[in-house]
């Protein structure tokens, strides 16, 4: 009889998709996630190890910028599979030891997420076994206020984040879902957006001699909006 026990296949969340719910211990207490968060962004990430350096920079910049995504309605929630103890000595260490790119005297004050089972981990495809099978990659996914996945990024271990990047893309999604238009390659606050294609020949004739929009062509316009 073949005794094999096949490994478990678990699906990877994807973009359009409810958000996986669980329960877990962190440094700011026990959480529900995704519900305690509702009516909130939240970009909830992973980090491969504490007490590493890559993870340290991050952690520093994530905790410096932390108010400027409170003010864009958005939540930060971290996740290793360290243990609790562990995430609270290291951002002791932070906090009390390390200075990196102009930042000290760090206080890490979102909630960072122990989980030595790896079970979040894997629910959200945070493990990659070809990179490593007992660290996180760098996974980075965007929640929005329905608890819905609005955007996903992975990085590997040794490729630490552009926290710029991270900032805009939050602020590109809230813009698109604000004013139902679209942002190109490389657009940042300020920039001219994309507004959808015309539906029918009437509405891209209107929009092609309209004094709102600037049309390349009739499935090519942008228009702009204010910086705030």
């Amino acid at each position: 009889m073949d005794t094999t026990i096949e490994p478990q296949v678990v699906s990877m969340p994807r973009i359009g998709d409810k958000a996986p719910e669980f329960k877990a211990v962190t440094t700011q207490g026990e959480i529900n996630f995704p519900s305690d968060f509702k009516g909130k962004w939240v970009i909830f990430f992973s980090h491969p190890a504490d007490f590493t350096p890559v993870c340290t920079t991050e952690f520093m910049t994530f905790a410096n910028l932390e108010k400027d995504f409170e003010a864009l309605n958005c939540s930060l929630v971290g996740l290793s599979v360290d243990g609790l103890y562990s995430h609270i000595a290291w951002l002791r260490t932070i906090k009390e030891k390390i200075e990196f790119n102009g930042m000290k005297n760090i206080e890490v004050k979102f909630p960072l997420i122990e989980d030595i089972t790896m079970e979040v981990s894997k629910k959200y495809g945070m493990i990659q076994p070809g990179e490593s099978s007992t660290k996180a990659v760098r996974a980075v996914f965007f929640v929005d206020p329905k608890g819905v996945i609005r955007a996903i990024i992975y990085y590997p271990l040794s490729l630490g984040r552009n926290f710029d990047e991270l900032k805009r893309a939050l602020i590109a999604m809230q813009t698109a879902d604000a004013y139902a238009i679209a942002t190109p390659a490389d657009w940042k606050p300020g920039d001219d957006v994309i507004v959808p294609p015309a539906g029918s020949c009437g509405t891209a004739k209107d929009r092609m001699e309209s004094d709102e929009v600037q049309c390349k062509d009739w499935f090519f316009c942008t228009k702009s909006l204010p910086l705030n």
